[in-house]
């Protein structure tokens, strides 16, 4: 690249010159490219071990005088091919100008002009959203990682950081690059050359920590070895964009969710220097998923930014110092001081914001008044008018036609029971048609609501402390404010720790999970979907119809129509809205309490909200999320419980209770009216309640369970343990879990108060953060879904024992491989339909496309052909894709390769020849008209067959004539073998399901074209083989015999036409038809006879067949050469159309010929194939990073 001239005083320190001329000089910096000894070793070195700012190119290009000591850097490079264009530049543009110049100065002024002009234009065309932000060092790390490690320009890099990679025991000074997709390290020290690559996706574990041999490093763990890397600048920095990365690789191996680049982010105010945008993107999101989780806000919502700042709080009349944080819809403000005070305020219930007065109490602040006549006073904050300005911003851009003038809650409360007396008796026909609509009674309030409005009140002191309750909630409304803009403090959660009442169960629960903002982004959006989703059927609502009558049986609410149908209709439209969990076991359960409780859409929008925010990757197919939790739980208990946690893994126990008891948040293990109290504290604090409550359930039986010898002993003291938690406050009567029923013994144990369990838990395990939890599921998150892919690769492999000749240790090389490439083509292909879906069955998830497969079949297949390679290998994958979307699974790509290695002569022939066949063939071949004119002629063979069936119905009528004779009884037989007819039909259509295996005999017929083409195939295979000239001259003797083969073939077979011609022409009679087969026994004679005199006369006709057969394959075995024959002519305009031959002819022919016997018998080696595979991608890597000079002329 062109730079700005500077001054060099010393020009020949550490530079050895390569060219020179009067002028210029060009030069290269001794270590780089072949020599230099011992200095060479040392510059390389610190060349490397120095940051970019000081590291120097390898090439430059002085400006030198001859009357001046004094030298001009002009150039420099970083490839000889790159200083090599400069220099060229220079001789043919500069040279023969500044020769004529009288004086020196005026040279070097005229030189260093010209260069600065150079550099303006460039900086001018590059000039770029794209330049500006990846510009700099950054830009020049980039093409360093594509340069070094041989990647392509769809891979990003996000970061790069100095460490030390530890190699044993020795580290190892380079550098870090963090891609999309890849981690990779380079190093290069006194001459030892060190790089490393990892795919993301094959990361199974991620920790950071400090030992004394690691002093706080990072480990990366796969599943055959780890690496450290230590000695960062920035090591938290580090750890979390590796998370962030690792993270984005599992949920694409998930749910297909790959990386892509955020375009609404706002743009920086300045150029970002050795900032990527990846990496700006990356912080982005890690700071909205961090802002989401701690408001529980919409995932759509985006950080516009934050600011620290102080709250004004009436209730406590204090000023509390915290962070506000503004996006496009909310503002939101935490307390620095946890659990003191946490605000969301909407911006569709913002009314007013202003600027205060200002003064030394409180300067600078604004006052922002909601709807419902709530203000709230912020203050101490930096940039107080920029603040406004982008609050007005976003308040212009809020729809105000969400609610009117009217609150959400009293909207909520209300909408239902207004719009349904005001509906008219014409329109309520309409109404009642749909599947939901305002008149429903789920519509409006909750199940427990319905069942309970004509009960009498209740006065019993269970009833009484229900309603002071009430009364202090009611109370803590008034001071703290009611709705999504009432402050949170602690005494918030010791209200919902002692019990939410059933009347406001559904509201706060609305609240607390987030989702009245879902529903308030939303509205209608539930109606539409039940009315899209109630016609529709898939596996989804058949599972759905089978659960809903086992949804809390023992509930009268679950015992009539109208329950039944309001939870059919929230989980079906749940399945219509989110395919990708479709109806997973438990969400039926947990959907039934919401419905005691909300009406069904609140119901719907909480379920939205434990799916898909609050209980992540939980209700899926394969419970990943759960799975997840499991490991967690499993890691708190060995932190918490460390002498039970032995005993439990040797028992095996909390594998087996953690799902039942996570998945359904204990309601199906614990009596109904316990459970929902832990519901209300998991709605307010999130997973880390059910941690606690499971930990202390263990504690509790901590003697017993360790006393237990079994499993089963285990599972059943805690199943009695949890059926005895009892809620000696609740209001309704108490409902029979069925569990305790089935469970209880004659000696039941003491009952436990839920409210007591929940303190403990609290008092014991209360110190856990949902920080460290949230750290804790991604490392568990890394290995549960390793182990699910393990699990696939096991499933995989046992399925293609069976049907291939594998060992199970190469079928686990090739399925590694095979995903290696499939993922390769999800990187960098520029076609999505090879992406990864999870959803589909094991054989079927990861697929290839031509290219790919290209690749593999050069790498592994042991069918050499040279330049005919890339052919045959679409060949293969035509034929290979029997459902022709332009993949190839993995079974598919076994039952190829099976064939070529592990099958005996005859299949591996018979595979050869279905490549040199439709639907192989590509389809412009297979549609010539020479196919058409073959098809054509392939008519009367169907026409014989016609006859035979005319012939078989002719005596099926003699027959049914002779029998007719015998009477009625026949005729009620046949009656009877209709009426049995639809068994015949039955075993038809099951041997129509029945696999066919192919036969030798069911190959069609090959013409003249596709043999010549099979020859061209054959000298390719054999031209590395050491019996090369023997195989020749075998495969001429053969294709010289089948062209006479199908030379006889084609006389019989354009006689027999012309005769059946005549025979057509003639009158028909009725003997000619008995003669038949006589004419085809002599016919088969008389090819017999022809081809008795074809071999026993070789020197008549047929000769110039061999001698053309032969021509024709030799002028094959080259790619640029035409088939042409002995007068000159081209072969394809002579091709003879009534020309074929069948398999059993080729295989007999090359049965004839030892060579081709022993080649096709031959036992290829498929490890010494599989080690090149894996070894060629490091190969790759060292030649890449041998020398600048090789690798510009492999780049090029």
């Amino acid at each position: 690249m062109w730079i700005q001239p500077e001054e060099v005083l010393l020009a020949g320190a550490l530079w050895v010159s390569e060219r020179a001329n009067p002028f210029f000089i060009l030069q290269r910096r001794k270590g780089h490219g072949r020599g230099g000894g011992l200095s060479g070793l040392l510059v390389g070195t610190l060349d490397v071990v120095l940051d970019s700012s000081a590291r120097v190119a390898p090439y430059r290009i002085l400006l030198q005088t001859a009357d001046s000591q004094i030298y001009w850097n002009v150039a420099c490079g970083s490839s000889r091919k790159e200083i090599t264009e400069h220099w060229d530049w220079l001789e043919s543009n500069l040279l023969q100008t500044i020769s004529i110049f009288d004086n020196d100065e005026d040279v070097t002024t005229f030189v260093k002009g010209k260069i600065l002009g150079i550099i303006a234009e460039e900086n001018r065309l590059k000039q770029g959203e794209e330049q500006e932000e990846d510009c700099g060092k950054f830009r020049e790390a980039e093409l360093k990682m594509r340069r070094l490690f041989g990647m392509p320009e769809e891979e990003k890099l996000v970061n790069y950081y100095s460490c030390s990679y530890w190699k044993g025991r020795v580290p190892r000074q380079g550098w870090l690059y963090l891609s999309v997709n890849h981690l990779c390290f380079y190093s290069f020290l006194l001459g030892k050359e060190v790089t490393l690559v990892v795919q993301w996706t094959e990361v199974t574990q991620l920790e950071k920590n400090a030992t004394l041999v690691f002093p706080e490093s990072v480990r990366v763990s796969t599943r055959h070895t780890e690496h450290f890397f230590s000695m960062f600048l920035n090591i938290n920095d580090t750890f979390k964009l590796m998370e962030q990365l690792a993270t984005i690789a599992m949920r694409q191996l998930l749910d297909n969710e790959a990386f892509a680049a955020d375009r609404s982010l706002p743009k920086p105010c300045k150029t970002l220097r050795n900032v990527s945008a990846l990496k700006r993107d990356l912080d982005a999101r890690a700071k909205n998923e961090r802002y989401r989780m701690m408001f529980r806000l919409t995932q759509d919502e985006r950080l516009d930014g934050h600011t620290d700042c102080t709250l004004w709080t009436p209730f406590a009349k204090m000023h509390v110092v915290g962070q506000l944080f503004i996006s496009n819809n909310y503002i939101c403000f935490n307390s620095r001081e946890e659990d003191l005070c946490q605000l969301t305020i909407p911006l569709r219930e913002v009314s007013i914001v202003e600027k205060a007065d200002s003064s030394s109490v409180l300067p600078c602040p604004v006052s922002i008044s909601t709807k419902n006549k709530m203000n709230f006073l912020f203050a101490n904050l930096k940039d107080r008018d920029f603040l406004v300005q982008r609050i007005s911003d976003f308040l212009q851009r809020t729809p105000d036609s969400w609610w009117g003038d009217s609150s959400p809650l009293s909207l909520i409360g209300h909408s239902a029971s207004s719009s349904g007396p005001s509906s008219s008796s014409s329109g309520s026909e309409s109404v009642h048609r749909r599947h939901y609509h305002p008149g429903l009674p789920t519509a409006s309030q909750g199940l427990l609501q319905l069942y309970h409005q004509d009960a009498p009140e209740d006065l019993g002191p269970k009833a009484m402390k229900e309603k002071m309750k009430e009364e202090a909630w009611n109370i803590h409304f008034s001071e703290f404010g009611r709705g999504v803009c009432m402050y949170r403090t602690s005494r918030t959660r010791d209200l919902v720790l002692n019990g939410i009442p059933e009347r406001l169960r559904g509201e706060l629960w609305l609240l607390f999970s987030g989702a009245q903002n879902d529903m308030a982004a939303h509205p209608g959006y539930y109606g539409e979907l039940v009315e899209t989703a109630m016609g529709l059927c898939s596996l989804a609502t058949e599972e759905i119809e089978r659960d809903l009558h086992r949804s809390m049986p023992e509930h009268r609410a679950f015992q009539n129509e109208t329950g039944i149908a309001a939870l059919r209709r929230v989980l079906t439209a749940y399945a219509h809205r989110n395919p990708g969990i479709g109806y997973c076991q438990a969400m039926n359960i947990v959907t039934s309490v919401l419905l005691l409780y909300c009406p069904e859409e609140e119901a719907f929008w909480l379920l939205v909200a434990l799916c898909e925010r609050m209980l992540p990757d939980y209700y899926n197919t394969r419970v990943v999320g759960a799975l997840v939790d499991q490991g967690v739980f499993e890691e708190l208990t060995r932190a918490f419980l460390p002498l039970l946690y032995e005993h439990m893994q040797e028992l095996g126990v909390i594998s087996t209770i953690s799902l039942s008891w996570f998945l359904t948040l204990f309601l199906s293990v614990m009596p109904f009216d316990s459970a929902v109290l832990l519901v209300d504290c998991f709605f307010y604090e999130g997973i880390k309640v059910t941690f606690q409550v499971a930990l202390a359930v263990l504690h509790d039986n901590m003697d017993a369970l360790l006393a237990c010898s079994d499993e089963g002993e285990a599972m059943t003291i805690l199943g009695r343990y949890l059926d005895n938690v009892v809620n000696k406050q609740t209001v309704a009567p108490p409902i029979p879990h069925l569990h305790a029923l089935l469970t209880s013994g004659d000696d039941p144990p003491p009952e436990i108060d839920v409210f007591d369990l929940i303190k403990s838990s609290y008092e014991r395990f209360g110190s856990l953060r949902s920080d460290v939890i949230e750290q804790m599921r991604f490392k568990q998150r890394l290995k549960v879904i390793q182990s699910l892919e393990d699990t696939a690769k096991r499933s995989v492999v046992r399925a293609m024992m069976t049907e291939s000749a594998f060992s199970i240790e190469e079928l686990e090389e090739l399925y590694c491989l095979f995903k290696s490439k499939h993922m390769t083509s999800c990187y960098w292909g520029s076609s999505s339909s090879a992406a990864h879906d999870p959803s589909l069955p094991y054989l079927e998830q990861y697929r290839v496309d031509p290219a790919q497969f290209g690749q593999l079949f050069r790498a592994l297949a042991p069918w050499v052909c040279g330049g005919h390679t890339p052919t045959l290998s679409a060949r293969l994958f035509r034929l290979l894709d029997q459902n022709h979307d332009g993949l190839v699974n993995f079974k598919e790509f076994i039952t190829g390769l099976s064939g070529m290695f592990h099958g005996d002569m005859t299949e591996k022939l018979k595979l050869l020849y279905k490549l040199h066949l439709p639907p192989a063939l590509c389809p412009e071949k297979a549609e010539s008209a020479l196919e058409a004119t073959r098809f054509f002629t392939e008519e009367e063979p169907q026409d014989s067959s016609l006859l035979s069936d005319l012939d078989m119905l002719g005596q099926q009528e003699v027959t049914s004539g002779e029998t007719g004779k015998d009477g009625g009884g026949a005729i009620e037989e046949n009656k009877e073998e209709k009426v049995k007819d639809y068994r015949y039909y039955l075993r038809m259509w099951a041997k129509e399901k029945e696999p066919k295996t192919e036969t030798i005999k069911d190959l069609p017929r090959m013409n003249q074209e596709q043999f010549i083409d099979l020859c061209k195939t054959l000298y390719n295979m054999f031209s590395e083989e050491p019996l090369e000239q023997q195989l020749y001259h075998s495969i001429a003797t053969v294709a010289s015999l089948l062209l006479r083969i199908g030379e006889v073939g084609k006389r019989f077979h354009t006689g027999g036409r012309k005769a059946d011609a005549a025979a057509a022409q003639a009158p028909p009679y009725e003997p000619q038809r008995e003669e038949g087969p006589g004419e085809r026994r002599s016919s088969e004679s008389q090819v017999c006879r022809d081809l008795a005199d074809a071999q026993l006369e070789p020197d008549e006709e047929p000769r110039d067949d061999a001698s053309l057969s032969s021509s024709s394959a030799r002028s094959g075995g080259s790619p640029q050469s035409e088939d042409v024959d002995d007068d000159g002519q081209r072969r394809g305009s002579v091709l003879d159309a009534d020309w074929s031959i069948t398999f059993e002819q080729v295989l007999a022919s090359l049965l004839t010929e030892p060579p081709l016997v022993d080649y096709f018998e031959k036992k290829r080696d498929f490890q010494n194939k599989m080690a090149a595979c894996k070894a060629q991608r490091a190969v790759e890597r060292q030649t890449s990073s041998a020398s600048d000079h090789d690798l510009a002329q492999q780049f090029t």
